[in-house]
Protein backbone atom coordinates (compact mmCIF):
# COMPACT_ATOMS: atom_id res chain seq x y z
CA UNK A 1 0.00 0.00 0.00
CA UNK A 2 2.50 2.47 0.52
CA UNK A 3 4.08 1.60 -2.75
CA UNK A 4 0.99 3.03 -4.29
CA UNK A 5 1.33 6.22 -1.89
CA UNK A 6 4.66 6.70 -2.98
CA UNK A 7 4.26 6.55 -6.57
CA UNK A 8 1.25 8.90 -6.58
CA UNK A 9 2.91 11.48 -4.29
CA UNK A 10 5.12 13.04 -7.70
CA UNK A 11 2.30 12.77 -9.86
CA UNK A 12 -0.17 14.88 -7.73
CA UNK A 13 2.92 17.67 -7.24
CA UNK A 14 3.56 17.64 -11.06
CA UNK A 15 -0.62 17.87 -11.48
CA UNK A 16 -1.08 20.36 -8.83
CA UNK A 17 1.95 22.38 -10.12
CA UNK A 18 0.78 22.03 -13.78
CA UNK A 19 -2.96 23.08 -12.55
CA UNK A 20 -1.60 26.07 -10.52
CA UNK A 21 0.36 26.98 -13.67
CA UNK A 22 -2.93 27.65 -15.97
CA UNK A 23 -4.13 29.43 -13.24
CA UNK A 24 -1.87 31.99 -13.64
CA UNK A 25 -2.93 33.42 -16.41
CA UNK A 26 -5.90 33.85 -15.12
CA UNK A 27 -4.79 36.23 -12.55
CA UNK A 28 -3.82 39.06 -14.90
CA UNK A 29 -5.51 42.31 -15.61
CA UNK A 30 -6.36 41.63 -19.67
CA UNK A 31 -9.15 44.45 -20.05
CA UNK A 32 -9.22 45.87 -23.62
CA UNK A 33 -9.92 49.07 -22.03
CA UNK A 34 -8.10 52.07 -24.50
CA UNK A 35 -7.51 53.97 -21.52
CA UNK A 36 -4.97 51.14 -20.63
CA UNK A 37 -0.99 52.31 -21.60
CA UNK A 38 1.68 50.49 -22.57
CA UNK A 39 3.30 50.69 -19.54
CA UNK A 40 0.46 49.34 -17.35
CA UNK A 41 0.09 46.47 -20.09
CA UNK A 42 4.36 45.87 -19.40
CA UNK A 43 3.07 45.79 -15.61
CA UNK A 44 0.70 43.00 -16.05
CA UNK A 45 3.20 41.20 -17.90
CA UNK A 46 5.89 41.42 -15.01
CA UNK A 47 2.88 40.54 -12.46
CA UNK A 48 2.50 37.39 -13.98
CA UNK A 49 6.11 36.96 -14.81
CA UNK A 50 6.89 37.68 -10.63
CA UNK A 51 3.96 34.86 -9.90
CA UNK A 52 5.20 32.31 -11.96
CA UNK A 53 8.59 32.76 -9.53
CA UNK A 54 7.59 32.89 -6.77
CA UNK A 55 5.29 29.39 -7.60
CA UNK A 56 8.74 27.69 -9.14
CA UNK A 57 10.39 29.02 -5.78
CA UNK A 58 7.70 27.36 -3.70
CA UNK A 59 8.24 24.48 -5.42
CA UNK A 60 11.79 24.37 -5.39
CA UNK A 61 11.46 25.23 -1.55
CA UNK A 62 8.99 21.77 -1.06
CA UNK A 63 10.65 19.72 -2.93
CA UNK A 64 14.17 20.75 -1.02
CA UNK A 65 11.86 19.76 2.05
CA UNK A 66 10.68 16.76 0.48
CA UNK A 67 14.44 15.37 -0.27
CA UNK A 68 15.85 16.16 3.53
CA UNK A 69 13.10 14.69 5.17
CA UNK A 70 13.99 11.41 3.11
CA UNK A 71 17.16 11.12 4.21
CA UNK A 72 16.34 11.84 7.67
CA UNK A 73 14.05 9.15 7.23
CA UNK A 74 16.32 6.78 6.02
CA UNK A 75 18.97 7.71 8.40
CA UNK A 76 16.96 7.40 11.03
CA UNK A 77 15.91 3.83 9.86
CA UNK A 78 19.51 2.80 9.05
CA UNK A 79 20.14 3.81 12.46
CA UNK A 80 17.24 1.44 13.74
CA UNK A 81 18.61 -1.21 11.86
CA UNK A 82 22.25 -1.09 13.15
CA UNK A 83 20.91 -1.01 16.46
CA UNK A 84 18.79 -4.30 16.11
CA UNK A 85 21.64 -5.92 14.59
CA UNK A 86 24.01 -4.86 17.60
CA UNK A 87 21.10 -6.28 19.60
CA UNK A 88 21.12 -9.49 17.48
CA UNK A 89 24.63 -10.04 18.34
CA UNK A 90 24.61 -9.35 21.88
CA UNK A 91 21.43 -11.97 22.39
CA UNK A 92 23.87 -14.41 20.68
CA UNK A 93 26.75 -13.86 23.18
CA UNK A 94 24.30 -14.72 26.02
CA UNK A 95 23.65 -17.56 24.15
CA UNK A 96 26.67 -18.59 24.51
CA UNK A 97 27.85 -17.72 27.64
CA UNK A 98 24.48 -19.89 28.74
CA UNK A 99 25.35 -23.04 26.70
CA UNK A 100 28.87 -22.62 27.92
CA UNK A 101 30.05 -22.41 24.01
CA UNK A 102 32.33 -19.05 25.71
CA UNK A 103 35.29 -19.47 27.12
Amino acid sequence: MTEISRSRSPRFLLFFASVSLQFISGFSDDSTNSEISSKTKSNGNSNVATKVVIVLIGLAAVGLFSFFLFKAWQKRKRDEQHARLLKLFEEDGDLEAELGLHD
